[in-house]
């Protein structure tokens, strides 16, 4: 499906100028690039000789905080909230204390 299409899809009055669409397929053509890249630098580390889901997975994951459901494993990921400790809450309560008085 080309950009225009998509475009079309969402507003069938809009379009995309030529550059702007040439720049969004430099983008992913440069994505998908870097991604099968990371993912063989992962299946050699693994020493395979084939690049596995795996490898594309725990690339996304770790460097783009991406999680793509349905592919090697069924296991529901859910969304990962940062855990705020007792000490930083003391820290932040400490800094507000701290600004009330100046």
């Amino acid at each position: 499906m080309r950009l225009q299409d998509l475009v079309r899809e969402v507003d069938p009055n809009e379009q995309l100028e030529e550059d702007v669409e040439d720049v969004l397929l430099q983008m992913a053509d440069d994505f998908v690039e870097s991604t099968v890249s990371a993912a063989c630098l992962l299946a050699k580390h693994r020493k395979a000789t084939t690049v596995e889901v795996k490898d594309l997975q725990l690339h996304l994951e770790r460097n783009w905080n991406m999680w793509i459901p349905g592919f090697g494993t069924d296991e529901l990921r859910p969304y990962k909230r940062s855990s705020v400790t007792e000490a930083h809450k003391q820290r932040l309560t400490l800094i507000r204390k701290t600004l009330k008085k100046y």
